[in-house]
């Protein structure tokens, strides 16, 4: 198996290119990364911005310099002996004309010989949430026209730029009454066209038009919106506004985002398609590993993967993006090496933070924001908004399944109306994102989440929901009557496929965005429901890991993580001082109460919100931030004002993406910008004065993070420029272009050198520590990849602030030892003073006692007794990586 020592994301686009990325191969080498992982590099639709919105699996894409410029890329890569690992996208596509698939299906409708390529339901018309407006005034408003694709090579109804192709056997009502010569011969084309002669057709309209210009004519028809009306008629898809897509939608999207449809990968020969290329890519040597995205949005998980196994073959790295809930493991029958590492970011905060201050820091929030509403509750009442509103359409034909298998079994059955309300409380109480039933029903473990969360459901259900309740989870663990299998497992996909969505929706993208005490633990795959489990779970979860031989990814910032990496280790200092954040909080809340705007009926910004602005700020405050300097704090305000944009809308409480609450949101971003001017220079003062031990320990603790990511079972991954200090907040903010020149030359200057004294700041320390730490992992690699994990006993009067444990294998060790809650230890930069930490021990494992020792950092040689005094090894590095 190969697996990567590390690995170093790049995000392709906004910039970023082919050429680009293969000039930063030796700094990575230098670095000491095995792997470049890369975004969706192949054809996106226009205007991407991610490449997640693939329009063609089997073209890489132009934009990042196609195929010869991907080809330049792997020889930089090879030149380096570096590797390539590729984030693939088989759940959705674009549902854009530029995607050749989509297109053919649009045009040909359920003729379409790619028909089946995508999650559509043909039991009606294909519906396009297209109309800014309801149709009947879109039509009567000139909002549609009839126009020609020049390229494309057909005639189509156009919605500003974008034309859509109409159906060929609709062009003789179109041009009927035309004059033009081209117009018979274009009906003559179209009337012998066949969905299997598309490129045929295509290319004929494309000559004809060529020599006839029917622009005038197309421009007359235009004007009649009963011909316009009649034209959409004949077509196999119906144009509908878009606020209606959450009820009416005939395919199925990626959550909420109607431009993406989802893909069939369940068929053999749709697979084929969507991976011929990758495949190939796989196969010639150029791709090393490949990272699947949002597995959970297929109808067979554990099946695609075991294929994607058998293609890729037994040595192929291969990760999946999966959330897991709580002490949730992926299912042991999919052939993966692990996740993407979202879990881990939760592991860190368990270990850093302190569980009693972050109670206390919601206690105060509570007060603040005058929140009745328990937490559990705020999560359940959003997942209930989601199933019932975001997503009714697709509860809707679940309810109209469910209701079909029943009747062919009993025909006295509840009615759809209490198969609807037993489906969306079952998925309002389901605890994980989803099971992973076959067609023969749930496994053990899926069978017990399904009977945790009918229990749940069933508390408020009574006479035919409790019936229509007990018959889902009937057809989800496959125990129907017999002759409603084949049924019972489309039903059961569809229910999987709706689980996942409606929870990351819920939580990660309303509630974490509603509750916001600690907004460090609003992370994904975080759970700021519960205390934190302290180092006592961040070690048995790595124990677990060690002993399964989980080789995950362990990410630290992604392109979807809210906020980067040191924002979030210096926001987890507040739960040691939640008094005087909430003192602070308090304070300036006074300082600016004069502007506070009222906007329909409440302040703007209201308490809850305000507590964010400040909470937010703290996360971001430049380290050497100076409360005179008008340009920066004018390009922090810049930032700040689309995060709390994001923020409002994703709460949904008075602004919402679907209902822009203008007014509102103009007044929240007044008062940031008001808060961040330089004539607020009492307020500004203070507040950098307040957050100076907070950001000092930040500090260390970004160390802290960065040294277990480097260390703990898994592999390490660093997400572009977060070797840097990473104070970024939500996207499109952790996507800016990374200043590589910068890194290459503060690289050049310390690399694998040891810290032979106490480091000068955070971004020199940690892009140094990163290069050390890699740099022993490139020399013992059986260590890191496969050794074992035993937490190690600390004591003595700090014992708690400082968490440790060892790596064995084959008598190669490291012994890992890093601070927490260290807010009042006394320290000069990112040094300590020893006195603290006296007669604090670490307790050696016997693997390490009476070997010949090292500190892996500071080159200082070590003597191996049986207890180490922790202030010893912390004089010149905040962290301790000891090893033989």
């Amino acid at each position: 198996m190969s697996i990567p020592r590390a690995t170093y994301r790049i995000q392709f686009r906004e910039g970023m290119d082919f050429d680009k990325a293969a000039a930063l191969a030796p700094y990575l080498r230098r670095l000491g990364v095995s792997h470049l992982y890369a975004s969706p590099i192949f054809t996106a639709a226009r205007g991407s911005t991610h490449g997640y919105d693939v329009a063609d699996h089997n073209e890489i894409d132009p934009e990042l310099g196609g195929r010869t410029g991907f080809d330049r890329l792997l020889a930089a890569l090879k030149a380096e002996d570096l590797k390539l690992l590729l984030d693939i996208v088989p759940n959705h596509m674009a549902a854009a004309v530029e995607n050749p698939w989509w297109r053919s299906v649009v045009e040909w409708g359920g003729q379409s010989p790619l028909a089946a390529h995508f999650d559509i339901d043909w039991s009606t018309k294909l519906t396009l949430p297209l109309l800014g407006r309801p149709y009947d005034v879109a039509i009567a408003g000139g909002d549609v026209r009839l126009d020609v694709h020049r390229n494309g090579g057909y005639i189509g109804l156009a919605l500003g730029d974008m034309v859509l192709p109409i159906h060929p056997g609709s062009y003789e009502e179109v041009l009927s009454g035309f004059e033009a010569p081209a117009a018979r011969v274009l009906a003559e084309i179209a009337g012998r066209a066949g969905p299997d002669t598309d490129e045929n057709f295509h290319e004929e309209v494309r000559r004809c038009l060529a020599g006839g210009d029917l622009g005038p004519e197309l421009e007359r028809a235009s004007k009649d919106p009963a011909f316009l009306d009649r034209v959409h008629g004949q077509q196999p898809w119906e144009l509908i506004h878009w606020q209606e897509a959450r009820r009416r939608l005939s395919y199925r999207r990626f959550f909420e985002i109607t431009g993406l449809v989802g893909v069939r990968v369940e068929d053999g020969a749709v697979f084929d398609d969507v991976h011929r290329l990758t495949l190939q890519l796989v196969r010639d040597g150029a791709v090393d590993g490949l990272r699947v995205d949002h597995v959970d949005g297929l109808a067979d998980p554990t099946g695609y993967l075991q294929r994607l196994r058998r293609e890729i073959g037994p040595d192929r790295y291969l990760v999946v993006e999966k959330i897991l809930e709580g002490e949730e493991v992926l299912p042991p029958e999919w052939p993966v090496d692990g996740t993407t590492g979202y879990e881990f970011i939760a592991s860190v905060a368990d270990l850093i933070s302190d569980a009693g201050g972050s109670g206390a820091l919601a206690d105060a929030y509570r007060e603040v924001s005058g929140e009745r509403l328990e937490p559990d509750e705020m999560v359940r009442q959003a997942r209930s908004e989601m199933i019932y509103r975001n997503f009714e359409g697709e509860l809707d034909a679940l309810a109209r399944h469910a209701a079909a298998i029943a009747r062919g079994a009993d025909t006295s059955v509840p009615g759809e109306a209490d198969f609807k309300r037993a489906i969306g409380e079952l998925v309002v109480a389901f605890p994980v994102y989803r099971t992973y039933g076959g067609a023969r029903g749930l496994g053990e473990t899926d069978r017990q989440i399904v009977d945790k969360a009918a229990q749940k459901a069933a508390a408020g259900a009574d006479g035919q929901v409790a019936a229509a309740l007990e018959t889902v989870v009937a057809i989800l663990k496959g125990e129907t009557a017999s002759g409603g299998s084949g049924h019972a497992a489309v039903f059961r996909a569809k229910f999987q496929q709706v689980t996942g969505p409606v929870m990351a929706k819920a939580v990660e993208d309303t509630f974490f965005y509603r509750y916001n005490p600690m907004i460090a633990l609003n992370e994904v795959g975080g759970d700021p429901l519960h205390p934190s489990g302290g180092p006592e779970r961040f070690h048995a979860r790595m124990a677990a890991a060690a002993r399964r031989s989980d080789h995950s990814l362990l990410a630290t910032a992604t392109h979807d993580t809210k906020r980067g990496e040191d924002a979030r280790a210096r926001l987890y200092a507040l739960s040691e001082a939640p008094e005087r954040w909430s003192e602070g909080v308090a304070r300036w809340r006074r300082h600016h109460a004069s502007m506070i705007r009222q906007a329909d009926g409440g302040p703007a910004p209201e308490p809850a919100v305000e507590w964010l602005i400040y909470q937010g700020l703290a996360g971001v405050w430049p380290d050497d931030a100076d409360p005179t300097d008008a340009g920066r704090l004018r390009s922090l305000a810049d930032r700040v004002r689309p995060y709390l944009e994001k923020s409002l809308r994703e709460a949904k409480l008075r602004t919402k993406w679907t209902d822009v609450n203008e007014r509102y949101e103009d007044a929240v971003k007044d008062y940031v910008d008001q808060l961040l001017s330089p004539e607020n220079g009492e307020f500004l003062k203070n507040f950098a004065e307040t957050l100076e031990p907070i950001i000092a320990a930040g500090r260390i603790y970004s160390l802290v993070q960065t040294l277990l990511k480097l260390t703990a079972p898994g592999v390490p991954d660093v997400y572009q420029g977060s070797e840097d200090v990473d104070l970024s907040l939500v996207d499109p903010d952790n996507r800016r272009p990374v200043d590589f020149g910068a890194l290459e030359r503060s690289l050049g200057r310390g690399g694998r050198q040891p810290f032979d004294r106490p480091p000068p700041g955070l971004a020199a320390a940690k892009q140094a520590l990163i290069a050390r730490v890699l740099s022993l992992r490139a020399e013992r690699p059986a260590l890191f990849e496969r050794g074992g994990y035993e937490p190690v006993e600390v004591t003595g009067p700090r014992a708690k602030h400082l968490a440790a444990f060892a790596r064995e294998k084959g008598g190669d060790s490291v012994l890992v030892a890093v601070p927490r809650l260290i807010l009042e230890a006394p320290r000069a930069g990112l040094a300590f003073d020893p006195e603290w930490w006296k007669e604090t021990f670490i307790d050696l494992p016997e693997s390490l006692v009476g070997k010949p020792l090292r500190n892996l950092l500071t080159g200082q040689p070590w003597t191996a007794r049986k207890v180490l005094q922790a202030g010893e090894l912390l004089v010149r590095a905040p962290v301790i990586l000891l090893g033989t």
